[in-house]
Order: structure tokens, then sequence, then C-alpha cells
């Protein structure tokens, strides 16, 4: 596979990202790119040094020159949530290093695709759409992807059925004001509320849709708080991403991007379904939801928006 990632970034998150699209083999070439040279350089060269025995992926630091025509780049430069901190207290601070890097990155890399993995990721997508001059189309967060994947989990482990069986999606930002839209999820093509009734194996568990949401909003403050941060999860998912875009797989996931007056939203990135490509994002899916759904996607937005009002981009 003949493509290039640049990866801005090498902290917990960044090398991580690294080590996951080099243990899948995503890339030909991986940069690494850090304001701390030696770290990004130690980085690279431990994960490239495994890769005899994984095949032939080129893993190395670099400058922003090295970042040239860079096919995607993955962006998970900033400061990294402390122990009882939220997302969105980082904002200011995270958006001003992005604000920094995106002249340098943009100017050797235009035709990239943009993958925004640094926290508060709605908002540093929407300022890299707004100031960097990419297509939006080309730019696109995790978002709620690794929510959606501690729902499934959840729900999966609940029931103790195959995660890969478990259907639906977190909304929203990816922070406090997410929610899962319970209409649309199921297990096995069952919807969720009729699944323990129709099973005959024996009494399943039953279990409170609000310990399921609460669950998923707090996994991330949990991991924090145990061990200072989080990096395997959130490595995997944008692994995941990658893999979609790499192979053009058409896939249906729950990134976050510029919405354009789906469910009344505009000028505000945050996580609905959204079908990407090889090219980017293709359209978004605007699923039919229960009117409170809505609401909550709505209020979901408005809190961002409250944000972003603050905020000097």
């Amino acid at each position: 596979m003949a493509n290039k990632i640049t990866i801005i970034g090498a902290g917990q998150v960044g090398s991580t990202v690294a080590y996951a699209l080099t243990l899948k083999q995503l890339a030909s070439e991986i940069v690494i790119i850090d304001i701390i040279k030696e770290k990004a350089m130690g980085e690279a060269m431990d994960i490239r040094q495994g890769t005899p025995f994984i095949g032939p992926v080129y893993v190395h630091d670099g400058d922003y020159e090295d970042a040239r025509d860079s096919d995607i780049v993955i962006f998970t430069s900033g400061v990294g949530r402390k122990p009882g901190q939220s997302r969105l207290d980082l904002t200011q601070t995270n958006v001003n290093i992005t604000k920094s890097v995106i002249p340098l990155i943009t100017k050797v890399a235009p035709n990239a695709l943009y993958v925004i993995v640094a926290n508060p990721v709605d908002i540093l997508t929407y300022q890299f759409v707004k100031t960097s001059g990419i297509p939006a189309n080309r730019i696109f967060g995790t978002g709620t992807m690794l929510d959606t994947a501690r729902f499934r989990a959840r729900i999966a482990e609940t029931y103790k059925v195959g995660a890969t069986n478990v259907h639906g999606y977190v909304f929203g930002e990816h922070g406090d004001s997410s929610f899962v839209p319970w209409s649309l999820a199921n297990i096995g093509s069952i919807p969720v509320d009729n699944f323990a009734p129709a099973y005959t194996g024996g009494k399943l568990p039953d279990f409170d849709k609000n310990d399921v949401e609460d669950y998923i909003r707090k996994s991330g403050g949990i991991i924090i708080n145990a061990k200072k941060f989080t990096n395997y999860g959130i490595a995997v998912t944008t692994a995941s991403l990658v893999e979609a875009l790499n192979y053009n797989t058409d896939s249906v996931l729950t990134i976050t991007s510029m919405l354009n007056g789906e469910y009344g939203i505009s000028d505000v990135c945050l996580s609905i379904p959204t079908l990407i490509g090889c090219e980017g994002i293709k359209g978004h899916i605007a699923a039919p939801l229960a009117d409170d759904e809505v609401e909550k996607l709505r209020h979901s937005a408005d809190c961002l928006k409250d944000v972003i009002k603050q905020i000097e981009f």
C-alpha cells in the first residue's frame, strides 16, 4: 500500500495511533512530528524496530517539510486531560496550539484528508474547517466513534452477545451532551427494548438506559483517573477510520464534521452517521429520530456553539 500518513503529536495518543497503524499496515510511510523532537524520534525508532515482524512500513520522525504530499494527516497534538478536567476545559489552550500548526501542515499537504483526534475534537474540527482553507469534506474528527464502541461493548457485556451484533450509535458532542438515540439501537435487528423478551435461552439482566449513557460519558474520565491518560481505545478507533478511508469501504461512522442543515443544525461540528470513502465525506445520514432525540441533538449543538462563542480562533 503506497500511502503516506503524518501524525502530528507524539504523546500517548499520537504514538499509540502510529503503533496501531503500523500493526495494521495501513501506510507505507508514517511521519511523526512533535515539538519535542527527541520524543518523536524515540517513538518512531521504537515502532520502526518492530517492523521486521510486521511488514514494510517506514516509520520515522520529521519536520513539516517531511510531511509533504501526505495522503492523510492525523492531528493529536495538544494538552491532554487531567484527572477531574472536562474536555472543554482544554479548549482555548488546544485551539492556540492548533492555530500555530494549521498553516505549517496545510502548506505541505494541501490535498490530504485531515483526521482530528485531539480534544475537544468537535471544536478543533470546526477550527480546521473554518480556518485551514481545506475543503470541509476532507476534514473530520473521530467524534463519537469511541463513544459508540463503548456503547456497543456495554450492551454486549450486559446481554452476553458478540459486540459485532450490537448496532447503534452515540450522537452529538464527544463529551457531556452526547446521547444514544435508542430508537435506532438493536441487537441482531431486534430493537434493544425487545431483545430480552424475545430471547428463549434464559432470563437476561435488566439494564438502565441512563446508566449505560452515564457509563459511556464517564469512561474516559475513569480511565484517566486510573492511568492518567487514554490511548488504546482511541488509537484503535483512529486506525479503524483510516482503514475505511484507505480501502474505500463506504463506511457509515459517527465522525464529527460540519453540519449544513441536518436536523435544523448548521455551522457546528458534531457527530451523526456519516458516509465516508477515500475522498473523504460523501454525505451525512439524517436518520429518523424521535422528537426528543432531535431535541437532544440540538441541545448538544447549542452546547458546542456556546463554547465556540467564547473561543478566539
